[in-house]
């Protein structure tokens, strides 16, 4: 079962919209995009679990439609005066967030602790310069291996 416009009507709990309208092709394009996204990140979509990920792609269209600009408006008044002000923190766009990400690809835990690292794992400290695009390591992973400067 694919999501279509449909499923996001009834999570939203309104009517589709008519197949012709804008609104619906706007619906089809964000699970498009939504797919895309996951499909740039994970690889082939085909390869996960298809029921958690048609539940990413459709709570990540619905909240798109509910919220497109994410806008908040504050209002102050005091006495006769009125002071407003709207701000703008959405993105515009489909987001897939990072706990769905999380459902998408699991870890499997093998202990009290699991470290997830994908494609790469570093030794070096949080605060050494490389990490901060200097160039060169400050905290001595380079020359020993390990962290030899900069313990803390």
């Amino acid at each position: 079962m694919a999501v279509t416009p449909e499923n996001i009507a009834v999570a939203l709990g309104r009517t589709t919209p008519d197949p012709s309208s804008t609104e619906y092709a706007q619906w089809e394009l964000w699970i498009a995009d939504a797919l895309m996204l996951i499909d740039d990140r994970l690889g082939d979509t085909a390869d996960l679990d298809q029921a958690k990920l048609h539940y990413v792609v459709r709570e990540a269209v619905v909240m798109h439609v509910r919220h497109p600009d994410d806008v908040t408006r504050v209002e102050v008044a005091v006495d006769d005066a009125r002071s407003s002000k709207e701000y703008r923190t959405g993105r515009g766009r489909v987001v897939i967030l990072d706990e769905w990400w999380d459902l998408l690809m699991p870890t499997e835990a093998s202990g009290a602790f699991t470290i997830d690292a994908l494609g790469w794992c570093s030794m070096h400290l949080p605060w050494c310069s490389l990490n901060f695009s200097a160039g060169y390591c400050s905290c001595g992973v380079d020359i020993a291996g390990y962290p030899i400067f900069e313990m803390g």
